[in-house]
């Protein structure tokens, strides 16, 4: 069997909506195609991923069109807030979930936690994007080790970066959301005004508008116009025109599965400065010699942002060895068709 139905959330080729969820999603897709799958893609309107009723019937209404005995692929977003519509039908299709950030981490809700752990349980196989997450789902949900398998996100080949003269273009790429940290770097960069440095954000300052306002008004207030800039969501050319003219990665994220923008810069020859949560360390990797491509901190910590910041802009011979470490680590970054493969034999796998 080499047909597969892809149930993913409506918009994951919106190019206002980037994000890393989606970029996987649409390449495994596009992967399984050039690999010679017939790819039927479902995408699910609704208020994902926390549905309401509208969501479910759209939901029920997708999976109910999909012949009996296919091969589905479940996006978690979809999937795990939903196992009131999809354990039902276990028995008819067969499901392989998979999970970008597990939905009963970091939460006390039960509920959430229920709903996922009944849904996984359920399904033939289940496919997450890290070593973290895989060992986080065995942990929350007693699955069997065989079931629970690691596809980690490819990176496209890239030019090396360019950069500046001062090595101060510092870059984030995320979602401008409180999940992502920017207000702790706003936070650390208010503690760097005697150096000299430039912070691009790129991303979407529309999953939460009112904190991107007020991280706007922060920035003003604080004495950094002309140092900050909020750029949007970019994609393409301009993506890779940001990348190439900054000098570090900064992730500050609160939480991450993956994180694959650090591979992305990575892929460029970019050190990372990010917070040491779920499987950033997986990304940043090492290069050929043990050395980190990057410095890793506490999350929620501007004070340690601070100074690994600083560091970074004041100690040549540290962004030396940084950087010489990015590029040993480059040559060692998977591509999409590696990640296309695993997906693929999960699959495979389910369709026996």
């Amino acid at each position: 069997m080499t047909a597969v139905h892809v149930v993913v959330p409506e918009g994951i080729d919106d190019p206002i909506r980037p994000s890393g969820g989606n970029l996987f999603d649409n390449r495994v897709c596009h992967g399984l195609a050039a690999a010679g799958w017939t790819v039927h893609v479902h995408a699910v309107p609704g208020s994902w991923p926390q549905p309401d009723a509208p969501s479910f019937a759209a939901l029920a209404s997708a999976v109910g069109r999909i012949p009996d005995g296919a091969v589905v692929l479940l996006d978690g977003l979809v999937a795990s807030p939903a196992p009131e519509v999809l354990v039902p039908e276990a028995g008819r299709l067969r499901l392989v979930a998979l999970v970008h950030m597990p939905l009963g981490h970091g939460t006390t809700d039960n509920g959430a936690r229920g709903r996922e752990g009944a849904l996984l349980s359920a399904v033939a196989s289940v496919v997450t994007t890290s070593r973290w997450a895989r060992r986080l789902l065995l942990e929350l949900y007693s699955l069997p080790g065989d079931r629970v398998r690691v596809a980690e996100p490819g990176v496209d080949a890239a030019d090396l970066a360019s950069g500046t003269a001062t090595a101060g273009a510092l870059l984030s790429v995320a979602a401008v959301t409180p999940g992502k940290g920017h207000d702790v770097l706003l936070d650390a960069l208010s503690m760097l005004g005697d150096l000299r440095w430039h912070w691009q954000c790129v991303g979407s300052l529309e999953r939460d508008p009112a904190f991107a306002e007020d991280l706007r008004r922060r920035a003003l207030d604080g004495g950094m116009r002309g140092r900050v800039r909020f750029s949007g969501p970019q994609t393409g050319t301009d993506l890779a025109r940001s990348y190439d003219s900054a000098d570090v990665l900064v992730l500050p994220s609160r939480a991450e599965t993956y994180g694959m923008v650090v591979t992305e810069a990575l892929a460029r020859g970019l050190p990372v400065v990010a917070a040491e949560v779920g499987g950033v360390p997986e990304a940043l990797g090492h290069g050929v010699d043990g050395a980190r491509p990057g410095l890793l901190v506490p999350p929620a910590d501007p004070g340690a942002l601070r100074d690994a910041l600083r560091l970074w802009l004041e100690n040549e011979g540290l962004r030396r060895r940084l950087r010489r470490a990015a590029r040993e680590r480059r040559a060692l970054l998977s591509p999409w068709s590696t990640t296309t493969s695993v997906v693929a034999d999960v699959l495979a796998g389910a369709a026996r």
